[in-house]
């Protein structure tokens, strides 16, 4: 019998604040910032982002959202209710978008817009955790198709295969919407078994793998072949509900750093080619801008998001199987 819940990707809460002011390492470490200073910053690209809501009255994020949408349960079933009981999905949205103010952090998108679609409700069972049906993700993405949203963000996991849930995330790419997924993070530090989180495992899918700040597989990382890069994913600071602060650490974490890439990549190449790149061109400019740390590519796929790799170095660091200068501590 398939299993019919999914679960947030766990994730480990590091600390809180109550306020900071910073640009995240994780978003330094992927080098958002030099497409910034070249004034790409995600202008006119919108994300959907499948979680447990949003605290959209967060300072950072306030203006950053066009809409949401409540699939779940919550609050009576109301679908202009997407309130973030759990933290989760505001702290993805912070990674991905927090707007440029001056205080609190900043997301690797700043300029991108976010679309909230809410398909995990609370647990009754644990109230530091989120639960969803597969139904309640299917139709948030038919949803953000109709949307015609840009990107689908979804740090989350369920443990078995689904046809509905499979089915539309080939309608989205089809649809030519790249689709972020976390790797997961029931990691067992053997390079050589395989753990399968879905829609993560799907092939569809840019599945998105951990690293430490000192670009280490993460221990909790899970490896098998569909990864297809990794991203920060250790203590990563951004926000969570009620204007406040946490460094969180998972697979999660690391999703929507690819997530906001994608937003600069996608306003990036439009203006470079004078016309919107299709899926496939879009995921070839981003596996471009990766570079080999020296994992196992089970663990890393293609390597570490890295915006200002040019191809030329991509190759050179790959023929010589060593991490480069520039990405050691």
């Amino acid at each position: 019998m398939v299993e019919r819940k999914v679960k947030l990707v766990p994730y480990t809460t590091e600390e809180t604040l109550d306020t900071i002011t910073e640009v995240p390492e994780g978003i330094q470490m992927v080098q958002a910032p030099s497409l910034w200073n070249e004034g790409v910053k995600g202008k006119r690209v919108v994300i959907a982002v499948l979680d447990t809501g949003c605290d959209i009255h967060h300072p950072d994020l306030k203006g950053q959202i066009i809409g949401g949408r409540n699939f779940t349960t919550d609050d009576n079933r109301d679908p202009k209710r997407v309130t973030d009981y759990n933290g989760h999905g505001t702290h993805v949205a912070g990674t991905i978008a927090a707007k440029e103010n001056n205080r609190g952090v900043i997301g690797v998108a700043p300029e991108a817009k976010l679309l909230i679609l809410k398909v995990l409700g609370t647990d009754p069972n644990n109230s530091k955790s989120a639960t969803g049906r597969y139904e309640w993700i299917i139709n948030a993405i038919h949803y953000a198709i109709k949307q015609k949203v840009d990107i689908i963000s979804m740090s989350l996991g369920g443990p078995s295969h689904h046809p509905g849930l499979h089915d539309a995330i080939k309608k989205a790419v089809n649809e030519n919407i790249l689709v972020v997924c976390a790797a997961g993070n029931e990691g067992d530090g053997n390079e050589q078994t395989n753990e399968f989180t879905y829609p993560g495992a799907y092939n569809e899918v840019i599945s998105v793998g951990a690293v430490s700040a000192r670009r280490e597989a993460s221990l909790f990382t899970n490896s098998n072949n569909e990864v297809d890069l990794v991203a920060p994913g250790e203590k990563i600071r951004s926000t969570i509900p009620d204007g406040k602060y946490a460094s969180l650490s998972g697979t999660s974490m690391a999703t929507p750093h690819v997530s906001g890439a994608l937003a600069l990549l996608k306003q990036e190449t439009k203006e470079q080619f004078e016309r919107t790149l299709s899926e496939p061109e879009l995921y070839a400019q981003l596996i471009k801008r990766t570079v080999p740390l020296g994992n196992a590519k089970t663990l890393e796929g293609n390597g570490l998001l890295y915006l200002t790799t040019p191809n030329i170095l991509s190759r050179y660091v790959r023929s010589q199987q060593t991490t480069p200068w520039f990405l050691k501590l």
